[in-house]
């Protein structure tokens, strides 16, 4: 009759009959069972003798008997992964997350490559999911994007049979790793299309929803479409009270508070910040933080404070500089080479400038840290690796060049910097840029380049991203969101 029941289906697990046949034997010599003790009393010893060996695919009813008997759970015993082993792994997954949220981001990455790596071997394919996600973070701080789309695009073919909720953040990952090459309208794109389809599917998850929109908010500014990024901030808000998550509402601030500077309310700005930055000093999320001493630097910059300008820039560059989140660092060093040289420290502002654009270039300064961020080598911005930021290097040692009346180097760094703009698409950048170039020309008396120089200035502006990015996304049914 044993055999006979035996045969009623075939065990469900990938792992192969020998395999199982082992495990069975491992764990019954470890709790002192006979092959009797094990079978009975629907089994004989000798069928679990044949399966121990390997001679025999158990059926699932077989198994579940064993695991009871062993005091296993089913899919232990067919694939050899505990629940102790997934608790240990979101464990330690969550000790990494909080290594690359207060500590080194190296150190991080090397947690989650390890972690991935046994999770891999365990099959446990969200924790997999995870540590993909958490190196694609790290990859982003050191300047590594190229390989942190793909640890996000890995991620995101790991899930590709869930529910798009759960794919949302690896996309998400995967649009910002884009923008910060430079690709605003691939970012867009990516965060549109999945905004499209969960709008479109009934997936209305407010989580994974903000997640989209507040990432939106950056390229939709950078390419000059004003009414998206606005549209997408007030959308954002209206879904903040559904979401329970600190950090996706912290994110949310940050994001408003773009579009606040924009429109010239600063004062609100600031505020959006300050609810941002109290949010993530609770949660001890470093990185995030010093984003917002950034975008505080900023506002106050665009206030003309420049006093506490560079006093918010700096702590931030300080603080991306202790976690070696190196290219986030040299972003802040642009903008601070810019308050810099409002502040008439060119010197200052030229030093800091020069070895982020080329690692020969720049002469030591006393108020310049030269880019090092205390010791730490800098990352080199490129076409590839924070073009917008190349861009705005390029841009600011051009101005400094044309107000020392050095004008051939400054149309070199205009032009330099606009040939990295042109590949952006960041619309106010470029007009801004062209107005620089033409107004130099004219200066030199070349009136048709200067001519050419506005007119390409003014079609930027008079594209703001409209019509080039197609159709906006879908919105989701919101009560009150209009």
């Amino acid at each position: 009759m044993a055999e006979k029941r035996a045969g009623d289906g075939r065990a469900a697990g990938a792992e192969g009959t020998a395999e199982i046949g082992r495990r069975v034997l491992r764990l019954r010599t470890e709790r002192g069972f006979t092959q009797r003790q094990l079978a009975e009393p629907a089994y004989t010893a000798a069928y679990v003798s044949t399966l121990e060996s390997g001679k025999v695919r158990p059926s699932e009813v077989a198994l579940r008997h064993l695991a009871e008997r062993l005091g296993v759970t089913y899919e232990e015993l067919v694939t050899g992964r505990s629940p102790q082993d997934a608790t240990r792994l979101r464990a330690g997954l969550t000790d990494a997350r909080r290594t690359l949220a207060t500590g080194d981001t190296e150190d991080a990455a090397a947690r989650f490559a390890a972690l991935g790596a046994e999770a891999d071997r365990l099959g446990f394919a969200d924790e997999r999911a995870a540590a993909l996600l958490g190196l694609g973070d790290c990859a982003m701080e050191t300047g590594e994007l190229t390989a942190a789309r793909d640890h996000f695009e890995a991620a995101e073919k790991l899930l590709a049979d869930e529910p798009l909720p759960r794919r949302v953040p690896a996309i998400r990952g995967r649009a910002v790793a884009h923008l910060l090459a430079g690709e605003l309208r691939y970012s867009c794109y990516l965060l549109e299309s999945a905004i499209d389809e969960l709008n479109a599917s009934g997936l209305h998850d407010p989580n994974a929803l903000l997640l989209l929109y507040t990432a939106a908010i950056a390229p939709y500014m950078d390419m000059g479409a004003h009414a998206r990024a606005v549209r997408a901030a007030e959308l954002s808000l209206a879904l903040a009270p559904s979401v329970d998550n600190p950090e996706l509402i912290a994110q949310m601030h940050r994001g408003v508070a773009r579009t606040l500077i924009a429109e010239g309310r600063t004062a609100e700005a600031d505020a959006s910040l300050a609810k941002a930055q109290e949010l993530y000093e609770q949660l001890r999320l470093r990185t995030d933080l010093a984003h917002c001493h950034w975008m505080r630097g900023y506002v106050h910059a665009q206030d003309g404070d420049l006093e506490r300008a560079e006093s918010e820039l700096r702590i931030a560059r300080d603080m991306l500089a202790s976690k070696r989140a190196a290219l986030f660092m040299v972003q802040v060093e642009v903008e601070l080479a810019d308050v810099l040289r409002r502040r008439g420290r060119t010197a200052a502002a030229e030093a800091l400038l020069r070895p982020l654009l080329a690692r020969s270039g720049g002469s030591g300064d006393s108020e310049s840290s030269g880019g090092s961020g205390g010791g730490q080598e800098a990352v080199e911005l490129t076409a590839e690796r924070g073009a917008v930021h190349a861009g705005g290097a390029h841009r600011l040692l051009g101005l400094i060049a044309d107000e020392r009346g050095d004008a051939e180097e400054a149309e070199e760094h205009y032009c330099a910097a606009l040939s990295l703009l042109e590949r952006t698409g960041a619309a106010g950048d470029l007009a801004d840029l062209c107005r620089l170039l033409g107004d130099l020309l004219r200066r030199e008396g070349r009136l048709e380049a200067a001519m050419d120089a506005y007119r390409t200035g003014l079609g930027h502006r008079a594209a703001p991203g409209t019509t080039t990015l197609g159709p906006a996304p879908a919105e989701p049914p919101l009560q009150g969101a209009r």
